[in-house]
């Protein structure tokens, strides 16, 4: 499934947002490759239920360490506990993310909520971690979850957008730091998910979409793209292919240097331009 030596059984990854979707699915791989797992996330209650989850399946069950990714104290701790149990980290996936932030002027709070998890979250995780992965000098690697949403930046949400487009930021940053560092065995990947049925939705038991792929899904593409040593794992779904995804961003990429109003892609003007640039060929 994947060349890539990380997933390599008795070797050890840290999951935050470990407890549900995305996370918890990689959690289930994970442990099914023989790896030891540490799984963290803000309510223990969700960490007990995901550790019985994974034991189910037949699987070790997890380590759990009740984290708030927004604290740097809170992921140094992580750290040490997963040192402390594991003595290295060959993966290290800074998963854990939320929305509903809020607009340009709007909902400070939300902001400061959005910003913290889904940004702060991964910086104080590649922080914590980044370092002692480099200095165990073995195969390592870590992947921080992004989205299109931090790539063409729709309407809506724009804290949400913001603080993904500084995970992408961030996460090239450090793939430049990493492979420009003396004997470093680390690389660093930007997964992001198309339209996944995670959350609230699925947790009540409401039916997928059929537009949108499952958590396993994501993770099966996510490893086929690191054994090819692909950093930007944009993922599809069942409505928007990956030749979609390639226009989309190209046209966004458009509106600096075609000097288009930002956002142009939800402009009513550029609307037929927009459609007829998705058609061609």
């Amino acid at each position: 499934m994947t060349d890539h030596p990380v997933f390599a059984a008795g070797r050890a990854a840290v999951i935050t947002g470990g407890a549900s979707g995305i996370g918890l699915a990689a959690a289930k791989r994970f442990v099914s490759m023989g790896m030891k797992v540490a799984i963290a996330d803000l309510e223990q209650a969700a960490l007990d239920n995901a550790a019985k989850e994974i034991a189910a399946g037949g699987g070790s069950a997890p380590l759990t360490v009740r984290t708030d990714v927004s604290s740097k104290d809170s992921v140094d701790a992580l750290k040490d506990k997963v040192y402390d149990a594991f003595g290295e980290v060959a993966l290290l996936m800074n998963n854990a993310g939320t929305g509903n932030g809020g607009g340009p002027f709007e909902n400070y709070a939300g902001w400061q909520r959005v910003i913290g998890t889904n940004l702060w979250g991964v910086i104080n995780g590649v922080q914590a971690f980044a370092p002692a992965m480099i200095a165990q000098g073995t195969p390592a690697a870590i992947i921080n979850t992004g989205s299109k949403q931090g790539i063409t930046c729709p309407p809506g949400d724009t804290a949400y957008n913001v603080s993904k487009a500084g995970v992408k930021v961030l996460t090239e940053g450090l793939q430049h730091a990493l492979r420009n560092t003396e004997g470093c065995q680390v690389t660093a990947h930007l997964l992001v998910p198309g339209w996944t049925f995670t959350g609230l939705t699925a947790r009540s038991g409401g039916e997928k979409p059929g537009g949108a792929w499952w958590p396993d899904q994501v993770i099966d593409t996510m490893l086929e793209a690191m054994g090819r040593g692909d950093f930007y794992i944009i993922c599809p779904d069942n409505e928007v292919t990956s030749e979609i995804d390639n226009k989309r961003i190209l046209w966004a990429a458009g509106d600096v240097v075609e000097k288009r109003p930002p956002l142009s892609r939800w402009h009513p003007d550029y609307a037929d331009a927009f459609a007829a640039f998705v058609k061609r060929d």
